[in-house]
């Protein structure tokens, strides 16, 4: 009994813990445009459409398992901080800050259940199984559709590239190609709009 008691204290304290990432602010703004979101809103987000958009995956995929990384895969945010997709400096430093965070933030957690969601995580940074692909298509997809949305804003405040996007999205296609000829045609929209940059 007390073993479960303080499995479940643990459990809690993770549960509290990981409370703050709604607290981390993303450089997309809402479909509305009215705000940024945060952490936690981007992972549920990411998490419902992997139930819905899953019939578009090129292979099966473990959905819980994918909804259970898209979950916790930004998790490391609160103490790393998120990092902007273009942001190259930052880059260089984002593996170094995420593998800190993990080793605390899941450390928190009962032994097998940390390791559990370290594996997860490890295996989405990977990006190598299907599962992990389609946790990043996901990942990726849903900013993209959110900047569409508000008329490009992140976007044109980064001066961003199509070369940019086409660069981080290139493994999508072996994905879901359904996916992917949706994402060009919205790059190319937004590139007719002004709101990206040609090149």
């Amino acid at each position: 009994m007390m073993e479960k008691h303080e499995r479940l204290q643990q459990q809690i304290a993770f549960l509290m813990e990981i409370d703050k990432v709604k607290n981390i602010f993303r450089q997309t703004y809402l479909a509305d445009g009215e705000r940024k979101e945060n952490d936690a809103e981007h992972s549920w987000h990411i998490a419902l459409m992997a139930v819905l958009l899953q019939e578009h995956a090129e292979e099966e995929v473990d959905l819980l398992k994918v909804m259970t990384m898209v979950l916790i895969h930004d998790l490391v945010e609160i103490d790393a901080g998120d990092t902007y997709a273009y942001d190259s400096a930052g880059a260089a430093t984002k593996r170094a800050r995420e593998e800190k965070a993990a080793d605390r933030i899941f450390g928190i957690l009962p032994a097998d259940q940390g390791a559990y969601f370290r594996e997860l995580w490890e295996e989405f940074e990977a990006y190598e199984t299907g599962d992990a692909k389609y946790a990043h298509l996901l990942d990726n997809f849903q900013p993209l559709l959110l900047n569409h949305a508000s008329g490009g804003k992140s976007w044109a405040e980064h001066g961003v590239k199509r070369s940019q996007i086409y660069k981080r999205n290139e493994k999508m296609e072996e994905t879901s190609k359904t996916v992917w000829e949706c994402v060009k045609a919205i790059v190319e929209e937004n590139i007719e709009k002004g709101t990206v940059k040609a090149e």
